[in-house]
């Protein structure tokens, strides 16, 4: 070895002219992995709403596998890393909508963390037998972390919530986004393993059966998995059916400004219910049996302010029917972002407080430290919001809604609940008004559709400025408004009881994931150090 050492130098120093051609070979050659991973992650990007374009999660990630495939934990850390940024960048932008780059980028910077470990854990495992399943399961490991810390989690950009219109849709009721989004990335990377293999195989004549059987199965499993689960969609009216209106009143304009124009913000909602009124009463649409408002639908107390709950009762009594309103409340000192199910004679008569509570946006974290940093968000922040406690399902003329107030439905915690507590069909009431006309709202739309899929219930979504919309449980809308339009929509779904095995397993899918994603990184590291043992011997 000390020859060839020498030689090689001595080459080089008798041919000076191919050194910098070496350098630039070596530059490209780690270079190319870098431009690679962030590419990938922009690849992923592209597979989400409002594109349809959900299969290029597939080459996104058999991409990220090639990439990853042999490298150290500190490479896999980078690469991981300029993945994550690649992805969650472009995904995430609406968070600056209304207060600038610096919160966006700050969140994409905090996030891309989990995908960077999440990179030298797939590193690791890349040379294991079975690497595409290990892999995978580390993935779901680090978005099972991203959906618990920090703040009680953010897990915006799951791989599953990009599959709205997928062919893998139907393993949402099979184990939840978990094993929805596991399917698409073992998927994923079991396309890089028969690319490598055939690669390989062209080149050496020689395959391993037992590499090839795995990289096979890893991309026929997960297909031949989702036409298996199809069955377990369905359309059927097990408690019959209702005819529910979801409300769309508009607002003054977008942006955070329109809290400042909260009474206009609620007199357009009972004002769209009138006309909705106006057409039942002359026959030109059917009637609901309940009615459906979005999140924030009335900003003013209703408890507290005589003039909002006037308006609302009159709204409840044109239609003649039950309606569910989203209000903010306060309550003993505290605020609450609530929904009323309120009576055309009783009045309110129910709420659910929103639990899960968007940090930096309805509590600000850290309070202090944020205003030494950046006083427009204490400003708009002014007093954070309390936690509910109970799962939210409300009987709406015989009907059992589980309530899923819009940041909710990212949490697979939150929407199960209302399911295990009764409900036989969902409602996700939403404002995103202050996010204008971004992606985020049919990033949202397509969480909701996901969720009509796992836990086999129609979905509703009105939402103060669009796009409100009518899911069926086989996640396909039948009805959808615009943006910044007025609108209603009204339409007959059915009611069903029975449980998915999603919503009956619960948490288990995710747990044992993770511990297939603890056990190949046992494998890994384990033969890691018994190869340093080995070499050192």
């Amino acid at each position: 070895m000390t020859v060839t050492a020498t030689s090689v130098d001595e080459s080089d120093q008798v041919k000076p002219p191919t050194a910098p051609a070496s350098r630039g070979a070596r530059l490209l050659r780690r270079l190319l992995p870098a431009a690679a991973a962030a590419l990938s992650g922009v690849l992923l990007y592209v597979s989400f709403p409002p594109r349809t374009l959900w299969w290029l999660a597939l080459p996104a990630f058999a991409v990220f596998g090639w990439v990853l495939r042999g490298r150290g934990w500190k490479a896999g850390l980078g690469l991981g890393y300029l993945f994550g940024l690649g992805f969650l960048l472009p995904l995430l932008v609406w968070t600056g909508v209304e207060v600038g780059p610096g919160p966006w980028i700050a969140l994409v910077v905090i996030e891309a963390m989990f995908v960077a470990l999440v990179g030298a854990g797939i590193a690791a495992v890349s040379r294991l037998p079975g690497a595409p399943v290990w892999a995978a399961a580390i993935w779901i490991a680090g978005e099972a972390a991203r959906a618990r810390v920090p703040f009680n989690g953010f897990p915006w950009g799951k791989v599953a919530f990009g599959q709205a219109d997928g062919v893998f849709l139907p393993l949402a009721a099979v184990g939840g986004t978990p094993v929805l989004g596991f399917a698409v990335v073992l998927c994923g990377f079991g396309l890089h393993e028969v690319v490598r293999l055939v690669v390989e195989g062209r080149r050496t004549r020689a395959v391993r059966r037992s590499a090839a059987a795995v990289a096979l199965l890893s991309v026929a499993v997960p297909v031949v998995g989702a036409v298996a689960a199809g069955p377990l969609v369905s359309d059927k009216a097990e408690d019959g059916t209702v005819t529910v209106a979801v409300i769309q009143g508009n607002v003054p304009r977008a942006g955070l400004e329109f809290n400042a124009q909260r009474r206009a913000v609620l007199d357009y909602h009972a004002r769209e219910t009138e006309r909705l009124a106006a057409e039942v009463k002359a026959g030109k649409v059917a009637k609901p049996d309940f009615v459906l408002w979005p999140e924030n639908s009335s900003d003013i107390d209703p408890f507290a302010n005589s003039d909002a709950r006037t308006v609302i009762d009159q709204a409840a009594k044109a239609i003649g029917v039950p309606v569910s309103v989203g209000g903010v409340v306060e309550r003993d000192g505290r605020l609450y972002n609530e929904q009323i199910l309120w009576d055309p004679v009783k009045g309110p008569v129910d709420t659910y407080d929103k639990r899960q509570i968007q940090p930096f946006g309805e509590y600000l974290p850290l309070r202090s430290l944020i205003g030494a940093i950046n006083d427009n968000w204490t400003s708009m922040v002014r007093q954070d919001f309390s936690r509910g406690s109970k799962p939210g399902v409300f009987d709406m003329d015989g009907a059992k809604v589980g309530l899923v107030t819009c940041y909710e439905a990212a949490f697979d915690w939150a929407v199960r609940s209302e399911v295990t507590d009764g409900a036989q069909m969902i409602s996700v009431p939403s404002n995103n008004a202050t996010f204008d006309r971004s992606e985020m709202t049919y990033q949202q739309l397509a969480m909701s559709r996901v969720r009509a899929v796992e836990h086999s219930r129609t979905v509703t979504v009105p939402v103060t400025s669009g796009v409100s919309a009518i899911i069926m449980p086989d996640g396909m809308i039948t009805q959808k408004t615009g943006m910044f339009v007025a609108d209603s929509l009204v339409q007959k779904v059915p009611l069903r009881s029975s449980q998915t095995p999603a919503t009956r397993l619960g948490i288990l899918p995710e747990i044992a994931l993770v511990l297939v994603a603890a056990g190949g990184l046992g494998w890994a590291i384990g033969a890691g150090v018994r190869g340093r043992r080995a070499g050192g011997v």
